[in-house]
């Protein structure tokens, strides 16, 4: 595994003041991506302005992959699985059977997921295609890992669509759910991995609340609109 992390960052709450601030710090910690054809891909609606800074410091072009969590029928924070853009899904299975939920609810919940992905796809992308990822290297960002379901689904997704070398670069993540992501990919790369029972990535931020999506989308596309970088 190749973990990239920020020691003086590390168990710490309350390190960035937003996730553009956060965004500042990971593109620090990717100085060797500056002006590359390396592809940042989103996750919205709070992984964008974490990439849209990124793609300011660095040079970098930037996309979106929609993937959604399939969250619990009785909240709209904490989930079980997750599905991506192409229609990948992942469900676990563990947590299905510990909550006892029958099929229909299952099926219900990744169909909600579904829809609100086909939703951001439509939003954020429109017409354009996915952009061709085989031969470049794509860095996943979101504004956090707890369970890490998300950030998984869109690993695979990606690896079915040709993607060979992968990074992730996320703001904060739980010690545990970092470890096994980083063994899907070839180096993640996270400015504050945090240990212990309770997990919340909103408390590495001073400022924290939920990503309108028409923001996101507003941010989304200035970014695309700028020149490349790319040479």
């Amino acid at each position: 595994m190749n973990i990239q992390l920020n020691n003086a960052l590390s168990e710490q709450v309350g390190v960035f003041r937003d996730r553009r601030h956060a965004g500042v710090i990971l593109a620090e910690m990717l100085e060797n991506f500056r002006n590359s054809d390396a592809l940042l891909l989103a996750i919205p609606s709070g992984g964008v302005p974490v990439a849209a800074e990124m793609a300011e410091q660095l040079g970098l072009e930037l996309d979106i992959m929609p993937v959604s969590k399939i969250l619990f029928p009785w909240t709209t924070e904490s989930g079980f699985g997750a599905v991506a853009f192409d229609g990948t899904t992942w469900v676990n299975q563990e947590m299905v059977a510990y909550y006892n939920m029958d099929k229909q609810s299952v099926d219900t919940a990744i169909n909600n997921a579904t829809k609100k992905v086909h939703r951001r796809l439509a939003l954020f992308r429109g017409e354009r295609p996915f952009p061709q990822t085989e031969n470049r290297t794509v860095i996943l960002v979101d504004d956090g890992i707890a369970g890490g379901y998300t950030i998984r689904t869109g690993i695979e997704a990606l690896r079915k669509a040709g993607s060979k070398k992968m990074a992730i670069a996320v703001p904060t993540a739980s010690a545990r759910s970092l470890y096994e992501i980083a063994r899907l990919v070839d180096v993640v790369y996270c400015a504050n991995i945090r240990s212990g029972p309770h997990f919340a990535v909103a408390d590495a931020y001073e400022n924290w609340s939920d990503v309108d999506e028409a923001e996101a989308i507003s941010m989304f596309t200035k970014n695309i609109n700028k020149p490349s970088a790319i040479k």
